[in-house]
């Protein structure tokens, strides 16, 4: 009876052990760094990391025609000839930007120190047809 015993016990403790394996091996593969250890890096690979453009909204600070900036805030930002221009939902000029008007905008990805404009829209944000109709019922 008591190698009965033996043997169940062998067996239960051979199923707990298989049971849990699962569980040690699925902890012990994770990676995951060290503390206090940073991954290696390579000068290629973060130069090649392609940087994002984003967008800027704020008061317009000042408009400058000859070099072709806008300022909001203490940002500079650059216009050329494919940037997008809208003011009131219709195109407009950099000439049609007055100071103290709300402005937004998007900033290409940048290229060294220059921050270029991909679209801008001057005076607040023109609302839409359909917004009008829900405002009116």
């Amino acid at each position: 009876m008591t190698t009965r015993f033996l043997k169940l016990g062998a067996v239960t403790l051979l199923a707990a052990a298989v049971a849990g394996l699962p569980f040690q091996l699925q902890a012990q593969t994770t990676n995951k760094t060290a503390v206090g250890k940073k991954p290696a890096v390579g000068k290629a690979e973060a130069a090649s990391k392609k940087k994002s453009g984003y967008p800027f909204h704020g008061k317009l600070a000042a408009v400058d025609l000859t070099a072709k900036t806008i300022q909001v805030g203490k940002s500079t930002y650059h216009i050329t000839s494919e940037t997008k221009i809208t003011k009131g939902g219709h195109s407009a000029t950099l000439a049609d930007g007055v100071v103290g008007e709300p402005v937004s905008g998007y900033v290409e990805p940048p290229e060294g120190d220059k921050k270029v404009v991909r679209s801008v829209r001057f005076g607040p944000k023109a609302e839409e047809k359909g917004a009008e109709k829900k405002k009116k019922t």
